[in-house]
């Protein structure tokens, strides 16, 4: 399946620009989209952490996606 997935802040550095298409098995969940970040830019490796919300919401690894979703990278935030 191709998801369109939406990124912020480093992330958004990481893939050079605020949204891009990447394309998943069918029964994807989280879990299987961090792995195919991580291989495809290897630098989300680098961060201490990254979230990933789907339809406006944080969802865990076992969390199934679909096309349709929302899908968005949540960087870690330092505050200052």
């Amino acid at each position: 399946m191709n998801v369109e997935i939406l990124a912020f802040g480093i992330a958004k550095d990481i893939v050079k620009g605020a949204s891009f298409q990447l394309d998943l098995p069918a029964e994807a969940t989280v879990g299987v989209l961090k792995q195919q970040l991580c291989s495809t830019y290897p630098d989300f490796e680098r961060l201490a952490s990254f979230a990933i919300a789907v339809n406006e919401a944080y969802r865990q690894d076992d969390f199934a996606l679909n096309e349709k979703d929302e899908i968005v990278i949540i960087p870690p935030v330092s505050g200052g």
